[in-house]
């Protein structure tokens, strides 16, 4: 797939100006609620018109302001799955699905397509049921089904597990990776679970306030976020103002300490961020002495608050996530920190 997206919309007290392009696979977009995520799946579907700009999927011109195309939605091959699913509450399993076969005019084919598609999503005995019979999840697989069957060229995800519970939710991720390699469908998955991007997406595109402010490979996205937005966006709890004072070593003034780092530190240096799992009280680099604030048990690790022994009273405390199989018989007098393991961050 080959989706290319230029767009700017203007919404009064909201401006959308993104520009990115895909290259097949699961893309994500992640982003704080309120950053233009569904605003660009709807621009993407023809649901919401742009005022400038182009999209083009695949060499087809889905919209351009310049040369006045703007394809309705029904022309784009484009699959729109909506957060709340938007099943017809009337219709049975069957009929919702066979919506999306509406312009299959051969009745065996459409009938072969409907009972393929059926047995995919294991929704055999479900046929007649309504929606408000269904859980959540083959609420989700009835949707995706009146999608899929009709042929997309991209499908669109906005949210797709945000109304499930975590066990459910869990599952379905799973679920739905296999089924759209299995269909070898491109896709635009909105989210704003850093879980869901880093587990289903190849690539990410970090939108804040309608801008896109980045867009890598996953893994390198969490393991070099580049700014202190996207660091916190992909979970880090230790992001912390910072001064250059050394070409490899910075000072925290709210912490008090400095810290020698693997990555040479340029001029405009502003922060700096540390994961909550990446302190360790045997490492002997960057090593401090520190005092446990509170400690949080979840089933299967410890969230541990620390402060620094000269930190600043009225700082917020560090985050050190400890696995419980790793977690010490006494609570350590100091931790260290992998020099690799700080993230630099610039104005």
């Amino acid at each position: 797939m080959s989706l290319i997206i230029d767009i700017k919309k203007n919404f009064g007290d909201f401006c959308l100006d993104v520009s990115l392009e895909t290259d097949g696979g699961i893309s994500g977009i992640l982003g704080a609620s309120g950053s233009g995520k569904s605003v660009t799946l709807m621009c993407i579907a023809g649901i919401v018109k742009p005022d400038s700009g182009r999209i083009i999927l695949n060499g087809l011109t889905l919209f351009d302001s310049e040369q006045y195309i703007n394809l309705m939605p029904q022309q784009r091959r484009v699959g729109y799955l909506f957060q709340n699913y938007a099943l017809f509450p009337h219709m049975t399993v069957r009929q919702n699905i066979l919506c999306g076969l509406r312009y299959e005019k051969n009745k065996t084919k459409k009938e072969n397509q409907l009972h393929e598609i059926i047995e995919l999503m294991q929704l055999r005995g479900y046929e007649k049921h309504q929606p408000i019979q269904l859980s959540g999840g083959q609420q989700q697989r009835v949707a995706l089904a009146r999608i899929l069957v009709s042929n997309p060229d991209l499908l669109v995800l906005d949210e797709p597990f945000s109304a499930l519970d975590n066990h459910l939710r869990e599952q379905l991720q799973v679920e739905t990776q296999k089924l759209l390699k299995k269909f070898s469908k491109d896709t635009l998955l909105v989210t704003h679970s850093r879980d869901e991007a880093y587990s289903l997406c190849k690539t990410i595109a970090l939108l804040d306030s309608g801008k896109l402010v980045s867009h890598k490979d996953t893994k390198l996205l969490f393991a070099d976020p580049e700014s202190r937005y996207a660091a916190i966006l992909t979970g880090c709890k230790n992001v912390i103002a910072a001064k250059k004072v050394g070409e490899y070593s910075v000072y925290i003034p709210a912490w008090d300490v400095k810290f020698i780092t693997s990555e040479y530190v340029r001029d405009t240096l502003c922060a700096i961020g540390i994961r909550a799992h990446n302190f360790n009280p045997h490492n002997e680099q960057n090593r401090f002495p520190i005092n446990i604030i509170d400690e949080i048990e979840s089933p299967f690790e410890y969230n541990l608050q620390v402060k620094y022994k000269n930190q600043l009273a009225e700082s917020q405390s560090i985050w050190w996530l400890i696995s419980k199989e790793k977690k010490p018989a006494q609570h350590p007098s100091h931790l260290g920190v992998d020099p690799k393991d700080i993230m630099l961050f610039y104005k």
